[in-house]
């Protein structure tokens, strides 16, 4: 709206003179701006304005705070598995064709408290090396016994060129091991955070007889890197979780003055745990600030104070959360206060424990792909708004300039007629500043936007609507001194007066409601020529 007026009065003010001689007359100019209807119906679905019955809105606060995953609670870093083989003599003549080494290793992992038995991986690669030092070519076969896909233990063969201790021969692949499973439990299926790697060495069949000495090496690395899970088996540890969580809801930004009281309503924090292990948690405090800079914070006997949440139940197909609910009513806390501070800024500090009482299952615990630990904040208000001097304010960059020796504008108005069907009454004012944010001109509404409860029923729209016309009067001062005026600050104060004793009241805003605007722009030019 506001850029189409400046275009408008800067391509009037731009017009110039190609005559020697100037000649000047005084013109009328009067020019729509725009004609729009604002309502709320485009924001219902969103996650702050819900309706559900098509007769009533509510201010829906919700919102989740927290949301962890499996790949969040356990990690598996990038690892390199070795394993090399020498033999403790020497054979003169190994014939073709011979196999000389089959071994298998065990590889353990440091994952602090972590105790894994068994992961099902849902991405990672793995590559290969293997390096032969003897005269002859050689099959290495490559088994990693605890990994496995549909029943078959991963395997892969490689054929190595001849090499020596100084120069071995080598080879590599890269290999992707979505889909496999991990057990993690080691040789005697007892353990956790452990790997087995299977190294068989075979000479080439049809390769000659070779020497092999003590001092020849073969090796293999596996490295493991971007692994993440589908599912994780074992002891997930005691982790504490302790944060500060921070949310924003910048409908309330543009508020600076005023009050505005909302329906009696409670705040639900529920804490969700899809894991198949127990949690303590406890939320430490709450607070919100406003564009005022005014905090308010919550005060509650259900803050501080720790509480447990079971496990969750079932399969992955039948999973069962367990929650806990910390309901915040006018009955045990300052809610309603809490929410009248219209704060666009909320900090929520809590703490989760995971396993509080140690490994009680026997590493049996799990979790899915499907399975989060989630806090949520649930608020649903009932758009029922009582404002008294409730006061919006933003602001605008503007760079203007005129020649007064050239055509240009001497004075003007903006003309806002409206229709209104939300039951508030809005004072509008225009500040215009300079670029130190100094105000220069503070320019007042000739009239109000009136509340719709003081006009009448429409019946086709079923809605209370009422028609006004205000005016901005732009003065010669301030056409003149379009130059200096570096911002626009528009400002907006609201009330819900009773039509009845004019006293501000709580008011439902109606489903439907709409403010129907035309704007236009009149100026008095003078024309130079």
């Amino acid at each position: 709206m506001k850029r189409q007026f400046l275009i408008l009065l800067l391509l009037t003010i731009l017009i110039c003179s190609c005559k020697k001689k100037q000649t000047t007359w005084n013109t009328d100019w009067s020019a729509p701006i725009i004609s729009d209807t604002i309502s709320l119906s485009n924001l219902y679905n969103d996650s702050t304005l819900v309706s559900s019955n098509q007769t009533t809105i509510d201010l829906d606060l919700s919102r989740t705070i927290l949301n962890l995953g499996l790949s969040d609670l356990v990690g598996f870093p990038d690892t390199t598995i070795n394993q090399s083989f020498n033999l403790n003599f020497s054979l003169s003549n190994v014939p073709a064709g011979y196999t000389f080494a089959n071994t298998i290793e065990e590889h353990s992992f440091d994952l602090n408290d972590v105790q894994l038995k068994k992961v099902d991986v849902s991405s990672g690669t793995i590559k290969l090396k293997v390096f032969n030092s003897i005269a002859t070519k050689v099959y290495f076969k490559i088994i990693l016994p605890g990994i496995t896909k549909n029943g078959l233990a991963f395997e892969q063969i490689f054929f190595v060129n001849a090499g020596t201790n100084a120069q071995p021969g080598s080879a590599e692949e890269l290999l992707d091991i979505s889909g496999y499973s991990f057990d993690l439990r080691g040789v005697n299926g007892l353990g956790y955070n452990k790997l087995q790697s299977q190294l068989i060495i075979t000479s080439d069949p049809t390769g000659p007889s070779v020497a092999i000495s003590s001092n020849n090496d073969f090796s293999f690395s596996a490295e493991l890197s971007g692994l993440k899970f589908s599912y994780a088996k074992g002891y997930f540890g005691n982790t504490l979780i302790s944060e500060t969580a921070e949310f924003l809801v910048p409908y309330f930004n543009s508020i600076v003055a005023g009050n505005l009281d909302l329906p009696s309503a409670n705040l639900d924090f529920e804490i969700e745990n899809g894991m198949k292990f127990g949690i303590k948690g406890k939320i430490v405090s709450a607070e919100n600030t406003n564009s005022s800079g005014n905090t308010s914070q919550l005060v509650s006997s259900n803050l501080g104070n720790d509480f447990l949440i079971s496990p969750a139940t079932g399969a992955w197909n039948s999973l069962q959360t367990s929650s806990q609910h910390l309901i915040f009513s006018a009955t045990n806390s300052n809610i309603e206060s809490y929410l009248e501070n219209f704060g666009s800024s909320h900090q929520l500090a809590y703490q989760l424990q995971l396993n509080p009482w140690g490994n009680v299952s026997g590493g049996n615990d799990e979790i899915f792909s499907n399975s989060r630990l989630k806090i949520k904040i649930k608020s649903q208000i009932p758009l029922i708004i009582g404002a008294d001097g409730l006061t919006l304010r933003d602001t605008f960059n503007i760079d203007l300039k005129q020649n007064s020796n050239k055509t240009h504008a001497k004075s003007g108005l903006i003309s806002l007629s409206a229709t209104n069907a939300f039951p508030l009454a809005c004072e509008p004012i225009l500040y215009l500043l300079n670029e130190n944010g100094t105000i220069l001109n503070t320019i007042n509404a000739t009239s109000q936007i009136y509340s719709s409860l003081l006009g009448s029923l429409n019946t086709q729209s079923g809605l209370f609507e009422k028609s006004s016309l205000l005016e901005f009067v732009l003065t010669e001062d301030i056409v003149e001194n379009l130059d200096k005026i570096k911002k626009i600050v528009v400002q907006a104060k609201f009330d819900t007066p009773n039509p009845l004793t004019g006293w501000n009241e709580a008011q439902s805003i109606p489903f439907g409601a709409f403010l129907a605007v035309k704007l236009r722009l009149k100026l008095n030019a003078e024309i130079v020529y």
